[in-house]
């Protein structure tokens, strides 16, 4: 298997910049990473990117994350290993990546169990990672960038290190 081209991100590194950007205002925002983490594995098992299902699956893996949530996670609705919160945030993110599979995207009952669990910041925080990871998954996808490179490089091993300190 072999890419279109390079990222666009690392063709245009500004563009790499403002998405680490983004990343770094969702870690402030106070949702726990294994939530954050949770939402990035559904969004790009929605969206088919093998790049980032390969990333966070790693990633979670390394950052502490058990065999049966990763490997549950597309099934969350009937699998008892996500807590009220988890879910709420799973639903919002399935209605924000299938915005256009809905006449109604974000109907009130995927917002309100969200909006009960997080406060505005969190929120917030929320809304901008299925976001990012969104813009990811595309970037990705569009350009067929190969799952497992990443890792090979510096920074990929940087990514993952940097997520198995933060524990």
């Amino acid at each position: 298997m072999k890419s279109r081209m390079k990222n666009p991100v690392l063709i245009i590194p500004e563009a790499m910049q403002a998405m680490y950007a983004l990343n770094t205002v969702v870690d402030k925002s106070g949702l726990p990473r294994e939530l954050v983490w949770l939402v990035q594995l559904r969004a790009s098992q929605i969206n088919g990117c093998a790049v980032c299902l390969d990333m966070h699956a790693r990633i979670m893996q390394h950052g502490g994350e058990t065999d049966e949530r990763i490997n549950a996670v597309a099934a969350w609705h009937d699998a008892p290993y996500y807590t009220d919160a988890e879910r709420a945030a799973l639903a919002l993110t399935e209605a924000l990546t299938r915005m256009a599979d809905r006449t109604d995207p974000i109907p009130d009952d995927v917002w309100q169990p969200a909006a009960r669990q997080f406060n505005e910041v969190e929120l917030s925080g929320l809304i901008l990672a299925v976001s990012v990871i969104n813009v990811w998954n595309r970037l990705n996808v569009a350009t067929r960038q190969v799952a497992g490179e990443w890792i090979k490089s510096e920074e990929g091993r940087k990514i993952l290190e940097r997520h198995a300190v933060a524990q």
